[in-house]
């Protein structure tokens, strides 16, 4: 089943049967078709409509706008693009986190989340009706909506921290009730639970066939392992604990054994000499941008939200990273000074030197030497520059080669949510933490060739052509990285330079903060705490970057831990009693309702 197949069952099937309300009031976000109930549950085919249409809204232009916002904007790696408006970004940039700001907005989360309790409310009866659909089927449905479901929760408590948590469908005016919130540790250990189940009942990578797009748009058991491992990494750097980065190092390894497992399977011939000792098998530097994000569903990929720019655009990244409307080529955010050319200010920016495919690939504008901001290539374009493979100068600085992947309303960009090279960074980033002092050379140095792996597929060699002091690219050595803090920057900076512009950013700063942060109870929410530790100074360092003079401003706005997490948006604490406001923003809200 290509993508296309996929989106037209799901947009024919699924919303013909299942139409959800769209409002900002908590949870009142249900099926107003009467067609839905026990009539429509009988069939196989009607299982796998709800099944795509959990996942069509996975990748609606709302969720796919806060993944770039919650994820990307709030970090050092974005900014409002310079005589754009938009007040409720520019609150964001000046750390004014006002209640009333509608990207708060939470309710397209919760969309999906009832989507799939409704799926599991009800699959269990079609085996009764169909005996197409049996126990195995049930089973692995379960398991996707299960996995589908935590993924929501898991961007839920990394945007708000403490967050309503429910495994009932909403399926009428009468179903809905105001629940309150729970502490992160209990919602993220339901989902390490729901995750723990689906991993045993889940499909592997490749089950549906070579070339089928589920592989990749659909959970299978690689995603539900990265995503176990993203959320023990999350939960073991709010607390310290051992035992989660374990947690998070093994199915790290799971992931990063399978891949190397599938690849051998279906790329036998390409493993030969000394790759035959390479596990990883990255996808060279000069091709790795156009194979990775311009066509999709690469052999690196685990999990991706789908488009195909016909049944289904992703209009909202394009806003984002390329143009506001069909006739307007301004975009809404570009890239920061970080990504500058290496030397143009003093530690500011991400790359070793330009000897780096990433540094051409990831943003435009990056050899200028006048530029302030750098628009986003990567999802904005298909295909590498490889200026190294291609030309006999640099680029000019207004040379930013952008178009977009189809026309204004037919973008066919995917979106991708976990991918091999952030798993491995995932492990590196827990090896470190468990390093037991600056000696330990077993975990330090396992942490270093993670890294070494990921940023040597990018290395470009140098050419005679070129200015004749640019360093080698052979620059990332593991003895000016030495000691748990150096190496956990080293970490950090290439997760940069390897995840720009992918929603991660804004989460790794708060892992960082965490990591050197003491006091953090996870066991109870923040209203129920009288006091909260402060923000670990070197992340807000790195988080201020951006704002050059205003930077002290923004430090002052973001004291303690509440801060890191958005206000809940004021519309559903109105309807919902039972919301309890992030503390640090209860003035803010008095006043907006005032």
């Amino acid at each position: 089943m290509k993508i296309k197949n996929i989106i037209i069952s799901c947009t024919m099937m699924a919303a013909a049967v299942l139409t959800l309300g769209s409002c900002n009031d908590f949870l009142t976000i249900y099926p107003t078709d009467k067609t839905i109930g026990p009539d429509f549950w009988k069939t196989k085919a009607d299982v796998q409509a709800m099944v795509s249409g959990a996942y069509q809204s996975m990748a609606s232009g709302g969720i796919q706008e806060r993944a770039i916002v919650w994820g990307s904007y709030r970090s050092d790696e974005l900014e409002k693009t310079n005589g754009y408006s938009n007040h409720d970004l520019e609150n964001i940039s000046a750390a004014n986190l006002l209640p009333s700001n509608g990207l708060n907005s939470w309710g397209d989360f919760y969309a999906v989340i009832n989507r799939c309790n409704i799926v599991l409310n009800h699959v269990n009866g079609v085996m009764d009706s169909d005996p197409q659909f049996t126990q195995g089927d049930c089973d692995e449905v379960c398991a996707q909506m299960k996995a589908l479901r935590s993924l929501c929760y898991f961007y839920l408590v990394r945007a708000f921290r403490d967050v309503p948590y429910t495994q009932k469908s909403y399926e009428s005016d009468e179903d809905v009730e105001p629940l309150p919130q729970m502490a992160p540790d209990s919602v993220l250990q339901y989902c390490i639970d729901d995750l723990q189940w689906a991993e045993r009942y889940i499909l592997k990578t490749g089950a549906y066939g070579r070339g089928d797009s589920r592989n990749k748009g659909y959970f299978t058991r690689d995603a539900v392992w990265a995503l176990l491992s993203d959320i023990y990494l999350w939960r073991a750097s709010m607390t310290h604990s051992q035992s989660d980065y374990d947690m998070c190092i093994q199915y790290a390894d799971k992931v990063i054994n399978s891949k190397d497992a599938y690849y051998r399977q279906y790329h036998n011939d390409r493993v030969t000499g000394a790759d035959k000792e390479d596990i990883y098998h990255l996808i060279e530097g000069s091709m790795a941008f156009g194979r990775i994000f311009g066509m999709g569903e690469s052999d690196e990929s685990i999990l991706e939200w789908l488009y195909d720019g016909e049944y289904m655009s992703n209009t909202r990244l394009e806003n984002y990273y390329l143009k506001i409307a069909e006739n307007n080529t301004q975009c809404m955010v570009q890239g920061t000074s970080v990504f500058q050319k290496p030397g143009n200010a003093s530690s500011q920016y991400a790359y070793l030197n330009i000897h780096d495919y990433r540094f051409w690939d990831n943003a435009c504008l990056v050899n200028s030497s006048t530029a302030l901001q750098f628009p986003v290539r990567k999802y904005a374009n298909r295909s590498s520059l490889s200026y190294y493979d291609q030309r006999a100068t640099l680029p000019t600085e207004g040379d930013t080669k952008l178009s977009g992947i189809g026309d204004y309303n037919k973008y066919a960009q995917n979106w991708i949510v976990y991918r091999l090279t952030d798993v491995m960074l995932m492990k590196a980033e827990a090896m470190v933490a468990t390093a037991a002092s600056d000696s330990d050379e077993v975990k330090l140095r396992g942490a270093y060739e993670l890294v070494k792996a990921v940023n040597k597929r990018s290395w470009i060699e140098p050419r005679d052509r070129f200015a004749a002091d640019e360093t080698t690219a052979d620059s990332l050595t593991y003895g000016t990285n030495k000691g748990k803090a150096n190496m956990e920057r080293l970490v950090m900076a290439e997760r940069l330079r390897e995840l720009c512009f992918e929603g991660k950013r804004w989460f790794d700063l708060v892992r960082y903060s965490y990591r050197h942060m003491e006091g953090v109870d996870i066991h109870r929410t923040l209203a129920q705490q009288t006091s909260w530790p402060r923000i670990y100074d070197d992340m807000m360092r790195l988080v201020v970057r951006k704002y050059e003079s205003g930077g002290q401003s923004v430090i002052y706005k973001l004291k303690t831990e509440p801060y890191l997490y958005f206000p809940i948006l004021l519309s559903e604490t109105k309807v919902n009693p039972n919301l309890i406001q992030n503390p640090v923003y209860e003035e803010e809200e008095t006043i907006s309702k005032n």
